[in-house]
């Protein structure tokens, strides 16, 4: 039993924040009853993203508001507080927080403080100095993100499908991608799919029209699967007449030209960039120790190493690996990992309350999937080596079981189910990038547009 009435400050809502926060509210029941203890979240969004369906969402096969969870209904013993945490001083036991609040009222950050902290807030975007990538390229870690790559990609065909201008037809119908992990392989497969079976609505765009263009900086691809199941991968997406450039840097992709590492240069208005990431800027803006990576040390038991009341998971933190022949090794920061991670997190926050031992995070590695469109993928799991449609069948399978709540899961079924039964869904809105626009113009004044658009709505 806790003895003294605890505040935990968990930051950051993602995996490690959602589930380590669920794995409090129902292991401390009687104590929140009881007022002894309060679990308050503080997240830049009301929802977790589950990522790996984000390529799914982006090619339509499910909606986008099944591929978050919204906090508020599954931690609903807990506060939630939408804002960010700029800066933590563990010393003090207090965090600096900005919320929509504090930046209407003017009154700047306010000060919370805790007895516990469990510090998740994931990871950003890794980015280079490249000319033009900040002014148009598109990450692909948001669900807003998305959603709004497959308006884009919808929209480039509509402008191919109705200019006469040769160069910016190419243009538009040229894809570029960098990074050939997870998001970049798969996000890429899932729009060249949709966009192949769109190209049928459209009397002069045909598949062949397009140009898909993968560029991955190392030799290989998905490393996560095995160097077979990345050759693989390359040989399929090659059949499918999509560029795939290994060993090969995007220099410049200023004035909507990519330029490569390789020499070549392709006139085109979609980058997406999904070349890793790294650890989250607030971890530097702490008192806690991290290594030489800007990440968060940490014990096997996941507590902030050198530090009591302070615990880590996920990508911001530094995890050994209990399991590696090689001393030092460290967890790879992937879903897998986190997942599984939040719950011995949270399972040890309640052990240090009530003055219990600590359990040590062991996880064997079981496999990886990757989905490569409707009906293709490539997976290794258990060391056996799947491909073709039993890969995809096990990919769905897996995330199926560990998207949250059951209530989602049943969702994400059912629209899987409907898709299979019905054509897909075609339609770009790509005025949800910036609603007011007609209701600015109706009313005199000029639209303004949203970032990296265009007058014609392109980004």
């Amino acid at each position: 039993m806790v003895k003294e009435r605890a505040r935990i400050l968990v930051v950051g809502g993602g995996y490690v924040g959602m589930y380590t926060a669920l794995c409090l509210q129902r292991k401390l029941q009687q104590e929140l009853k009881r007022g002894q203890v309060d679990i308050t979240v503080v997240t830049p969004n009301p929802y977790m993203t589950y990522q790996p369906f984000l390529p799914e969402a982006a090619a339509g096969n499910i909606s986008p508001r099944h591929v978050v969870v919204p906090l508020r209904r599954v931690l609903d013993r807990c506060r939630i507080v939408v804002g960010e945490v700029t800066a933590i001083d563990h010393a003090k036991r207090t965090a600096t927080a900005t919320t929509l609040a504090t930046t209407e009222e003017g009154t700047g950050a306010q000060q919370l403080t805790y007895d516990e902290l469990v510090l998740a807030p994931g990871s950003v975007s890794r980015t280079l100095p490249i000319p033009g990538l900040a002014e148009h390229a598109i990450g692909f870690k948001t669900v807003e993100e998305a959603i709004g790559l497959r308006n884009h990609v919808i929209e480039q065909m509509d402008i191919a499908s109705s200019t006469r201008d040769h160069a910016i037809r190419d243009a538009a119908l040229t894809f570029v991608f960098v990074g050939g992990g997870y998001a970049g392989v798969e996000a890429l497969a899932e729009l060249e799919d949709m966009a192949r079976y769109a190209a049928r609505y459209y009397h002069n765009v045909q598949p062949e029209d397009m140009k898909w263009i993968l560029v991955e900086a190392s030799g290989r691809i998905l490393p996560e699967v095995g160097e077979e199941m990345g050759k693989y991968t390359v040989t399929q997406l090659r059949r499918r007449n999509i560029d795939v450039r290994l060993e090969t840097r995007l220099d410049s992709c200023a004035d909507r030209i990519a330029v490569l590492s390789d020499g070549a240069r392709f006139p085109t208005r979609t980058v997406v960039w999904t070349a890793g990431v790294k650890p989250h800027p607030l971890l530097a803006a702490t008192d806690l120790p991290l290594n030489e990576r800007g990440r968060l040390k940490c014990t096997a038991e996941l507590r902030i190493d050198g530090t009591t009341h302070a615990w880590a998971a996920g990508d911001a933190a530094a995890v050994p690996d209990v399991t590696a022949a090689e001393p030092g090794k460290e967890t790879a920061p992937n879903a897998q990992h986190a997942v599984r991670q939040a719950k011995v997190l949270g399972d040890n926050v309640v052990r240090s309350l009530r003055g219990e031992p600590l359990e040590t995070y062991s996880h064997k590695y079981v496999g990886s999937v990757a989905s490569l469109g409707l009906h293709r993928g490539v997976a290794h799991i258990y060391g056996r080596k799947l491909k073709g449609y039993p890969a995809w069948f096990m990919h769905r399978v897996y995330h199926l079981s560990r998207v949250p709540t059951f209530n989602r899961k049943a969702r994400v079924l059912a629209e899987w189910i409907l898709s299979g039964l019905f054509k897909r869904e075609i339609v770009s809105l790509g005025s949800l990038e910036h609603p007011r626009a007609e209701f600015e113009l109706a009313a005199g004044g000029k639209p303004s547009q949203a970032p990296n658009q265009d007058p014609k709505g392109s980004s």
